[in-house]
């Protein structure tokens, strides 16, 4: 099945290839298929602990990864979906999950990998739904880690072969920390602890290294997949650090407590009549298991620390500061607060909109991260202000149902439009300033006297939401700005049937400004034709 006159090294490599690869296809058709369910879970996260335990099983041996599972918390908590009181218990969970992959690669299955691949192939090309796709996938996925694991397996006598690799796997055996090393730094590179123990397993099976380096192994495949989180949280925020490093501390503290009993446990596993692969995926869920009932009563308490460890910086000093789900005693009380976080909404998009234009004068990252930040705080008000209307209207009457629905309408139109600036205008100044273009003096100018124009309607329209009797006004603004907007294409045409060379370079992201700053006027100013025709 495998040409053996092939370099061992290649062999390892396909083989790790073929594993990764395999998993991977598993885990995002398994993810595709729970995709509701993975939604339902996170959604029940804070109800206990022993359900955020059960969380991350379900979600581990779905995506088939606990790195990618406690990512994903990590972006969660960057996105403040989540804090670290009610993920601690999922991270636990995914340390358990993660051993089912590495009991399914312990049973020597490659003699079925390519008959379940060509079978599930078949499959996959018969099948009219998705899900049966899907599931045809996963199987084909599965096939392809376990044939990646035979290569390893061959690959694995070549090196036990090996004069200098015997001599090599002798200085790691009488040096423990070597093994923990070179086992935390593959995991970390491959990033997959199940790989990590397969290959264990395989060099275990072959005498490579003896069981006492395979655990060795086992404690720094459960550190190493740590690194995927801590890669995950560099760009995030205080939450996202938080949940990294409170599922590093986690199993670090954990091969701590079992390392001095290591020889202890080996012992034990030993007594069982059962293969060397085997006794090692044993090792793995036993550990696992036995850490999770250790850490269980210390879920809050390790959060309370993690989060002394890790305090929000005065920057990310961040949240609603009228709404919570405590403070709707009355319908008129209600209204008030979200009118009150909503005109904190409008106060960060028309900063935003302001500030654009700096974009098109200056390429400092400093503009350009600003805006993404204030982005992310309007995201951030959109969705709580709108969870807190949404449950005060389900408690409402009719007449106050509606009142909601026309403030979530606006918070909305304000949302848009942030991401108008965050998304569209801000790719327009990335590509305008990668291929180093300037505008025309006349092009530049009118771009700014646009800009001006669409301040001036961003800030009529947010004081009509206030007083109706402006909204009046506010819909002539956008009705000159459109005016404007036509009057300002019609010049560029005329430059560029001039022949102006900087018109000429520029004017596609010219256009398109100018199209974006209408844009966001007139999704501001949508209010105002509501509220006019209700007064």
């Amino acid at each position: 099945m495998i040409d053996t006159q092939n370099s061992f090294f290649i062999i390892l490599i396909s083989g790790v290839a073929l594993f990764l690869y395999g998993m991977g296809l598993a885990s995002s058709s398994l993810e595709k298929i729970m995709a509701g369910k993975i939604t339902n879970l996170l959604n029940r996260l804070s109800q206990s602990k022993f359900l955020a335990i059960l969380t991350g099983v379900v979600l581990t041996t779905l995506m088939q990864s606990s790195g990618a599972v406690t990512s994903m918390l990590v972006g969660l908590g960057s996105a403040r979906v989540v804090n670290l009181r009610q993920v601690m218990g999922v991270i636990i969970g995914t340390a358990i999950g993660t051993t089912l992959t590495v009991q399914l690669i312990s049973f020597d299955l490659a003699q079925y990998a390519l008959p379940v691949f060509a079978i599930a192939f078949a499959f996959y090309f018969k099948a009219k739904k998705t899900i049966f796709k899907n599931i045809s996938v996963a199987f084909m996925g599965f096939a392809l880690l376990f044939l990646g694991l035979k290569f390893v397996s061959v690959a694995s006598n070549h090196f036990a072969e090996n004069p200098m690799l015997t001599e090599f796997f002798q200085s790691v055996r009488d040096n423990p920390g070597y093994s923990l090393l070179i086992s935390i730094v593959f995991c970390a590179i491959v990033q997959s602890s199940a790989i990590t123990i397969g290959l264990a397993m395989s060099l275990a099976a072959v005498k490579a290294i003896s069981f006492y380096d395979a655990m060795i192994w086992v404690y720094g495949a459960n550190i190493g997949t740590t690194s995927v989180a801590l890669i995950a949280a560099a760009g995030g925020n205080y939450i996202g650090r938080q949940v990294a490093w409170a599922h590093f501390f986690y199993k670090t503290i954990s091969v701590v407590i079992f390392y001095p009993f290591t020889q202890l446990f080996i012992d034990f596993l030993m007594s069982f009549d059962t293969t060397t692969a085997r006794s090692i995926a044993n090792a793995h869920l036993i550990f696992n298991i036995l850490s999770a009932i250790i850490f269980y009563p210390f879920i809050n308490k390790g959060a309370a620390l993690i989060e002394k460890m890790f305090p929000k910086a005065a920057s990310e000093e961040f949240g609603t500061e009228f709404v919570n789900m405590d403070n709707y005693q009355s319908s008129a009380l209600a209204v008030s607060y979200a009118n009150r976080e909503i005109m904190r909404t409008a106060d960060i998009v028309i900063g935003m909109i302001k500030d654009s234009i700096r974009l098109f004068e200056t390429n400092d990252p400093k503009d350009f991260d600003s805006i993404k930040d204030r982005d992310n705080k309007v995201d951030f008000l959109y969705r709580e202000t709108k969870m807190f209307l949404l449950d005060h209207a389900n408690k409402s009457t009719t007449v106050v149902h509606q009142n909601v629905m026309n403030m979530i309408m606006f918070l909305s139109d304000l949302e848009r439009a942030a991401d108008a600036i965050d998304i569209n205008i801000l790719a327009l100044a990335i590509k305008k300033n990668a291929l180093k273009l300037e505008f025309s003096d006349e092009g530049w100018s009118e771009i700014r006297s646009m800009h001006e124009q669409v301040v001036k309607v961003a800030a009529m329209a947010v004081n009509s939401y206030q007083n109706r009797e402006l909204c009046d006004a506010a819909i002539q603004l956008k009705r000159d700005l459109a005016k404007l907007e036509i009057s300002l294409r019609e010049n560029h045409i005329s430059r560029l049937n001039r022949g102006l060379a900087t018109s000429i370079n520029t004017s596609s992201i010219h256009l398109d400004l100018l199209s974006e700053y209408r844009r966001i006027a007139s999704l501001l100013v949508n209010h105002a034709y509501n509220q006019r025709s209700s007064v």
